[in-house]
């Protein structure tokens, strides 16, 4: 099936990556804004408003027909459903660790998860790495370990997002369909669970809709801030080798780990810091590697 996000169109999807990690990573300061609404409810809504905002870039750009015809292959739908299930359930985990507080859990989930894309890219597409990028790997993961065990009580949270997270990103990697059709039927898809969600939190509880000005703004706001960054990942996945997608998605838990020290005021602790320190070695050292090889072949290293 043809795709506008074929390489030939645009050969790097790193501003893609770069660009929707940053959003992940301010996303809690929009969660801590709308923290009132009931984390269930939350992500019923924010399909809902998803939906809409997918629609309309579908018809700016004209991908009806791609959209249909991803429809009417049961492989691909099946593979979306699949894709669909794996983004809801981080959501609702993600947006459930934020409003209970725990910041720095969903921080070390997506440190867990780049190390997670790298074992992906290793077992199911065959990528491999040369010796400076097993040495980053092997630095980003005594960081990790050293985090995770000091953090072992909130491990469970932190590996669910790592590893739904990442079969997310390595489904949309053998989805034959383009980034904008393939997240409008995963949202498609979505869509009845979430008026269900939301019907029966108005009966059960009511709905934080409708209750005041500020909230009402903000709730439809949620599918703009879920579609676009959505969008730039999954083109990204299909122009970038998944373990260098991987290393660059330490910028998005770094940010919400500022976050939760200078905004959200939870307390650093010693060991964190040298994780932290760790991490972005191995950064630096992929990245060195990249640059190398970069020079070597006088070509964009994705």
């Amino acid at each position: 099936m043809p795709s506008k996000d074929s390489p030939s169109d645009s050969p790097s999807g790193l501003p893609h990556a770069i660009g929707a990690y940053l959003v992940w990573g301010l996303l809690p300061l929009y969660l801590r804004l709308v923290h009132s609404v009931p984390p269930l409810e939350f992500v019923g809504w924010r399909l809902i408003f998803t939906l809409p905002v997918c629609l309309a870039i579908v018809a700016i750009r004209r991908q009806g027909a791609e959209v249909l015809a991803a429809l009417g292959n049961p492989r691909t739908l099946g593979m979306l459903l699949v894709s669909a299930l794996l983004i809801g359930g981080n959501w609702l985990l993600y947006i459930t660790a934020i409003q209970d507080g725990h910041v720095f859990a969903t921080s070390l989930g997506y440190y867990i998860n780049p190390l997670m894309n790298v074992l992906a890219g290793t077992l199911f597409l065959g990528e491999r790495l040369n010796r400076r990028q097993w040495t980053a790997v092997a630095i980003a993961a005594a960081g990790v370990s050293l985090l995770a065990w000091d953090a072992r009580e909130m491990l469970g949270i932190s590996l669910a997002l790592a590893v739904s997270f990442s079969g997310y990103g390595l489904a949309r990697r053998f989805t034959p369909v383009g980034s904008l059709p393939g997240l409008t039927i995963e949202t498609i898809v979505l869509l009845v669970p979430a008026i269900g969600i939301v019907v029966w939190q108005t009966q059960a509880h009511g709905t934080a809709f409708g209750q005041d000005a500020r909230t009402d703004l903000l709730l439809p706001l949620a599918g703009v801030i879920t579609a676009v960054p959505l969008l730039m990942f999954a083109t990204a996945t299909k122009r970038m080798d998944y373990s260098t997608l991987g290393f660059i998605q330490y910028l998005a838990p770094t940010i919400v780990f500022l976050l939760g020290l200078f905004v959200f005021h939870e307390p650093l602790r010693p060991v964190q810091l040298v994780c932290f320190l760790l991490i972005w070695t191995a950064a630096a050292v992929f990245v060195w590697d990249l640059l190398a090889r970069r020079r070597a072949s006088g070509q964009a290293p994705a």
